[in-house]
């Protein structure tokens, strides 16, 4: 196994090939989105991401890869850990740095420990279990895996910790016509509610202009980065992504971008930007953000118009990002992730473990409830 500080160390024919190869692949872990990432320096040791990307190699062949940062803080990964970094720093221990397998800023299900085969991917997390020994880093966090992810680490004894996400999905047996197919699968007052809060974005005058990555210009990506800025400093934050990162995906992967413009008249008043993914038919959202205040807006860019391009262009899934109950009543229903942890300091894993058991169980007590709350009248096939 090697360990390479900088993604262009490995040759992006064979990574995205390991990443064809391997279950559940994602737009997000192909090297042109780790490299602008990188390039662009949102992801870097200067914002608290250093790469360590490992690869397994077997007769000069890549076997297996993951993308892995070593992380001097909990931020942009969406399966918090906050508490377990103070616990051990009260402990007197160093938590931090930690090694972390992710996509830094999106919380996507998929392969995260690409591989040709379970035996490879075996080796690869023994590996990565070794390299983090060596290190004497406190733990490591492997976070939104697929099942053969969750496989390979739960037979190498690493913990396991579940969260929900809310996802809209098409019928397969018998996809929605269209939006008005879909809210008829929906309650009554669920129904009249998303019929209430789309009339008030028309009676507004706003409407919203659809635009794939191809045909997103300059000045459109210029107006995204603008409202995106505007969202992160009216929560007083600092955004994650660079105007370069986007600028380096308008290049090398404008096939993955579908931009959302809302317009009151001639003038363009805010946006949402979704992440595609055209062979597995899945779009996933969202950047967000508006420079006037229109009732239910929000909705409309980031859950409304999104399910309706998806219900006319064939997509058979919209994941709506991390949390967010209130996504329910917009038609997206709960679904399990999925995140591993291996913890070095064997009572400081047994206190994890404890926690994680109860955390499990109202997990899956929440999860419950929220079926039993579903947005649909019946289950759809």
């Amino acid at each position: 196994m090697r360990i390479a500080a900088d993604p262009h160390e490995i040759e992006a024919v064979a990574w995205d090939a390991l990443l064809a190869a391997s279950p559940s692949p994602t737009p997000f872990l192909r090297h042109a989105f780790l490299c602008a990432l990188h390039d662009s320096a949102s992801a870097v040791p200067d914002t608290g991401w250093t790469p360590c990307f490992a690869t397994l190699e077997h007769d000069g062949a890549l076997v297996a890869a993951a993308a892995l940062y070593l992380k001097t803080h909990s931020y942009g990964e969406y399966v918090f850990d906050w508490a377990w970094a103070d616990a051990w720093e009260r402990a007197g221990q160093p938590y931090y740095p930690k090694l972390l397998g992710a996509v830094p800023f999106t919380p996507v299900p998929g392969s995260r420990l690409l591989a040709i085969d379970d035996a490879a991917r075996a080796a690869l997390v023994d590996g990565i279990e070794q390299f983090a020994r060596a290190q004497q880093l406190s733990s490591v966090h492997l976070l939104f895996l697929d099942e053969a992810d969750q496989r390979a680490t739960n037979e190498q004894g690493w913990l396991e910790r579940s969260t929900v996400q809310f996802h809209w999905r098409n019928r397969t047996s018998q996809p929605y016509r269209d939006f008005d197919d879909f809210l008829a699968s929906l309650t009554r007052d669920k129904r009249r509610k998303i019929a209430q809060e789309r009339r008030y974005v028309r009676e507004a005058g706003v409407t919203l202009q659809t635009l794939p990555g191809d045909r997103i210009t300059d000045e459109d990506w210029d107006f995204f980065y603008r409202c995106y800025v505007r969202t992160y400093r009216e929560h007083r934050s600092t955004p994650y992504l660079t105007r370069e990162f986007f600028e380096q995906m308008a290049r090398e992967m404008p096939e993955h971008w579908l931009l959302f413009i809302a317009r009151h008249g001639d003038e363009r008043i805010g946006c949402s930007l979704l992440a595609l993914d055209p062979q597995q038919h899945v779009a996933y959202g969202r950047y967000w953000g508006a420079l006037e205040q229109v009732r239910c807006l929000h909705f409309e860019a980031c859950y409304y118009a999104p399910i309706d391009w998806c219900i006319a262009n064939g997509y058979a899934r919209f994941e709506g990002g991390a949390q967010g109950e209130h996504k329910m009543a917009r038609g997206l229903e709960p679904v399990r992730t999925y995140s591993s942890h291996w913890l070095a300091h064997p009572a400081f894993a047994d206190a994890v473990a404890r926690f994680l058991e109860r955390e499990g169980a109202g997990v899956e007590a929440y999860v419950d409830e929220l079926e039993q709350r579903s947005p649909f009248k019946r289950l759809t096939p």
